[in-house]
């Protein structure tokens, strides 16, 4: 059994959990991150919809905190990551029956512009009549307006993977087929036990983050003493991947019960999702439910009913969310920070939050571990590090 001591020791190796080692590296803490697979954003971080965005739909709940962030970072990120973080060009299709109305696009979308601050990228139009032709083949039937913005997609996984290599650049520990065994909270540390190579080991540190996603309760229970957590719900998300490439992205209204479901170009086919629902058995188990690709599809029947309609594939994710009796759509995406100790935190655990506003994240648990940590010299600026594309890391 070995031991060694840091500053900032993580489980998990989702976005959230690449994003702090890059922030705490960068502020200049020695940095260690366990990941239980081969290499990070194997699970939720390769499942999402791609999307670096504002949040549309967030301004319909008046998160304008949460939407005016995202759309910050989101300008940042296609600055950092060009090859990773590109603008798509997104269409919202209004027929006669759809619930919101032109007036109420024409404010979301002009209130999104405003909280851009009025960068380029989020300026929007509507799409004359004569071309509609050329929107993939989109039902005209009842159709009385196209409204067309500007949002990024990317490779979530390629992403996270970049951010990973980004902290290993500026110093950070990497462990790979490292699973968290227990950890125990000191009077000036925490020891964490992890299984690597077959062997236990053991490392202590000031701060322990739990950044395990879906797990994140359950290795919050592996922890002594217990920090308090309320167990947060998992909704699971499925995605299906279409035979038929289509050119253009869409953000549509499902017929179903109104809720939004993006249809993306995605490496010569198309990606479609994301349906959401209350999931309750093992993270690792979630796979795509039949009424769920039943549903997704017929959305995209009844707005492309002449394309082909032949499945490719499909995915399943979990979303985190803290317990709420709201509807999984309607509820909020910030992240939920939870600690031990407000005054000295040894133990944060992360609960949701949303892949565009990963580094901001970041910082505000590096804010709140500043207490319990020495004091050590700064030597990056997330915000001026570029996100180089990588294949792995093992």
């Amino acid at each position: 059994m070995t031991s060694e001591t840091y500053d900032v020791v993580i489980a998990g190796g989702g976005i959230n959990g690449v994003g702090v080692a890059q922030a705490a590296t960068a502020a200049g803490y020695k940095t260690l991150l366990l990941e239980k697979n081969d290499h990070p954003g194997l699970e939720t971080s390769s499942r999402s919809s791609k999307l670096i965005h504002g949040g549309l739909r967030y301004l319909e709940s008046f998160e304008l905190s949460l939407v005016r962030e995202s759309l910050k970072e989101r300008s940042l990120l296609l600055k950092l990551a060009p090859e990773l973080v590109k603008l798509q060009t997104f269409n919202i299709p209004v027929y006669k029956n759809t619930s919101r109305s032109q007036l109420a696009l024409h404010a979301g979308l002009s209130l999104y512009a405003l909280l851009s601050g009025f960068k380029k990228e989020s300026f929007y139009r509507r799409v004359k009549e004569n071309r509609w032709s050329g929107l993939d083949q989109l039902s005209v039937k009842n159709l009385k307006a196209v409204f067309q913005y500007q949002d990024a997609q990317t490779d979530d996984h390629a992403l996270t993977l970049a951010v990973m290599s980004s902290a290993i650049n500026l110093g950070a520990e990497y462990l790979c087929n490292a699973n968290v065994k227990s950890a125990e909270i000191l009077p000036s540390s925490v020891r964490i036990d992890y299984l690597h190579a077959g062997q236990l080991k053991t490392v202590n540190s000031h701060v322990f983050i739990n950044a395990s996603g879906p797990w994140v309760y359950s290795m919050n229970q592996t922890i002594t003493p217990v920090p308090k957590m309320q167990k947060p719900e998992l909704i699971q998300g499925t995605h299906l991947v279409m035979n038929v490439a289509v050119q253009q992205a869409y953000y549509l209204e499902a017929p179903q019960d109104h809720r939004a479901v993006f249809l993306l170009p995605w490496k010569g086919q198309s990606l479609l999702g994301t349906t959401e629902q209350l999931y309750q058995g093992d993270p690792a188990k979630i796979a795509p439910l039949k009424k769920e690709n039943e549903y997704l599809l017929e959305v995209f029947k009844h707005y492309f009913p002449t394309l082909d309609h032949s499945i490719a594939g499909d995915m399943a994710g979990c979303r985190v969310l803290t317990s709420d009796k709201k509807n999984p759509f309607k509820r909020s995406r910030e992240i939920v920070l939870t600690v031990d100790n407000k005054q000295q935190p040894r133990v944060i655990s992360m609960i949701g939050g949303k892949l565009t506003v990963y580094r901001k994240t970041a910082q505000k648990v590096i804010h709140l571990i500043r207490p319990s940590l020495p004091h050590k010299q700064a030597i990056a600026d997330t915000a001026q590090l570029p996100l180089i594309p990588v294949e792995r890391l093992c």
